[in-house]
């Protein structure tokens, strides 16, 4: 097995590798590389490289034996009373599973964790110990009583003791929203490069075309990238294999806790972690009502709650009904419950979405499809009632039965009416995610085209924000990547090349939904001080 390199590798020593028959299952700890079997493209089984990212003891179903009954036990290898998460190689962080010990293939090389490199005291940053200002006393004593022990100085095998699974308080301080004190030092613990934001937006990105030119979608606090500094090739080898613009700093998030999710009629796939309580942890499938989000262990749970819950659509106002898709508009300051329980639910599908309990600073808007049996959450978007930065989303989602429907572009359109309805200019918050990325390029790009294609009369950069409500910098951005900027007679022009018209030609010849302003009735909520004072 040839040992597996990446760029920040290039100056660590080799890793040690020990040939197939010359180890057994118990060998295993994290971070080692093995193959393991799984399912291939045609059908069969293949072998594939996968990292070991975290090993327990196979935990037992209480729930699954209560439905089994007097069921036959089946008689089970002494390798499966072992569980590994893995990353499979040159795979998206959203096929990260749990398989079994005897998936494991002993007979092929195993390469062990590379040693880490010894740190290098920068030069010239000598510390001065003079006596410090009060207040960074404080600051500094609360952020040494606020840290937590790091798990990463014991490495598990199999032959140790299983990964721990986060107590209550682990779980409600992970659910608090960190202040920019503790951001800064986390990051600073941790040398995590590529921790920007705490928001992830995950839409379904329809159409591959949209996506071959780059945004530069950073804040503005950090310069902007050069738009060749990365290649085509090289980011969408980051997206593909990253499964996001930015890396998690927090170490259990790595650990998928779910494994299936049952929502009505679909059951399926949990990508990431998501912090639900500790008994519904590593079940083989965790039933969510369909209309209010309450969660359960087993199917006959569900089905007692379906008796008695009598909610039919989410709990807040319709304000947009056209055919049979509607959205409702939540206060998460009323609606407390649900808001909860969506965040819950839309972390498995975003990987580093900042989950609390408190959302009443946000207003939600779900997007639903109505039949006989009541209202389908097809997805959501949230927004801060009041937005420093004016942000028109702050957090975006299709659900994954879902996507590839054109409803991520349907959600990012119905955001930008609401800002008209407003008078305002709009962005998500940055970074976004892959998917988010793409939709987001192609709606802007969509958009901005479509408005020069019916404009015959001379058009500045100003109105078309005006009239889209799509912020100076997006419009920058999304033209300068499409290279519509012309030098012409001392000044800038926009000039649309054939290139650019072909692709929005295939964009309109597929049929999509749109929304139609006439349906939206809906006046902007306005909040006194007061009402914005959450929780104090």
């Amino acid at each position: 097995m040839a040992p597996s390199h990446s760029n920040k590798d290039e100056n660590l020593e080799p890793p040690r590798i020990t040939p197939g028959g010359a180890w057994n299952i118990q060998t295993v700890s994290v971070g080692c590389k093995v193959y393991i079997r799984r399912p291939g493209p045609d059908g069969g089984i293949e072998e594939r490289l996968a990292e070991i990212l975290s090993i327990r003891e196979k935990p037992s179903n209480p729930y699954l034996a209560r439905t089994r009954g007097n069921a036959v036990k089946e008689e089970e290898k002494p390798e499966d009373k072992w569980e590994c998460f893995v990353h499979w190689d040159q795979f998206n962080k959203r096929l990260d599973e749990w398989v079994s010990g005897s998936r494991i293939v002993l007979n092929r090389e195993l390469e062990w964790p590379r040693p880490k490199a010894q740190p290098t005291k920068k030069a010239g940053g000598q510390k001065h110990h003079g006596k410090a200002p009060r207040s960074q006393s404080v600051k500094k004593a609360t952020g040494s009583a606020a840290a937590t022990p790091r798990a990463g100085s014991v490495t598990p095998s199999i032959g140790g003791p299983s990964t721990p699974v986060p107590n209550g308080k682990a779980l409600a301080s992970s659910l608090k929203r960190k202040t920019p004190h503790d951001e800064q030092e986390e990051e600073e613990e941790e040398g995590d490069e590529d921790a920007e934001g705490d928001m992830d937006m995950d839409v379904d990105a329809e159409g591959e075309q949209e996506g071959e030119f780059e945004l530069n979608t950073e804040t503005p606090a950090h310069p902007p990238l050069s738009v060749t500094q990365f290649s085509k090739e090289q980011e969408i080898e980051k997206l593909r294999t990253s499964g996001s613009m930015t890396q998690s700093i927090s170490e259990i998030a790595r650990v998928k806790n779910l494994n299936k999710l049952q929502i009505g009629k679909y059951e399926i796939d949990a990508w990431y972690f998501s912090p639900y309580p500790q008994e519904y942890a590593h079940i083989p499938v965790l039933y969510i009502c369909e209309f209010c989000l309450s969660y359960f262990a087993s199917q006959s749970m569900l089905l007692r709650h379906r008796r008695r819950c009598d909610l039919l659509h989410p709990p807040g106002n319709e304000i947009y009904r056209h055919e049979d898709i509607s959205c409702f508009e939540l206060d998460g300051k009323r609606q407390l419950a649900y808001c909860r329980n969506l965040s819950l639910l839309s972390k498995c599908f975003l990987d580093h979405k900042t989950l609390y309990y408190d959302v009443t600073p946000f207003l939600y808007y779900c997007m639903v499809q109505r039949d006989s049996t009541g209202c389908h959450l097809i997805g959501y978007f949230s927004k801060e009632k009041e937005s420093a930065d004016n942000y028109n989303v702050a957090c975006i989602l299709t659900l994954p039965q879902y996507q590839r429907h054109g409803f991520g572009k349907l959600l990012i359109e119905f955001s930008y009416e609401l800002s008209k309805k407003e008078g305002k200019l709009g962005s998500p918050e940055k970074p976004l995610s892959d998917l988010g990325l793409l939709g987001y390029r192609a709606y802007w790009a969509e958009t901005i085209v479509d408005l020069l294609l019916n404009t015959s009369e001379d058009i500045s950069v100003d109105d078309i924000a005006q009239k889209t409500s799509i912020t100076h910098q997006d419009i920058m951005n999304t033209c300068t990547t499409l290279q519509l900027f012309r030098h012409f007679k001392g000044q800038h022009v926009i000039c649309l090349s054939d290139a650019v018209l072909e692709r929005h030609e295939k964009v309109k010849s597929k049929k999509r939904r749109r929304i139609r302003p006439e349906c939206l009735i809906w006046k902007p909520p306005v909040f006194t001080r007061d009402q914005l004072r959450f929780g104090w």
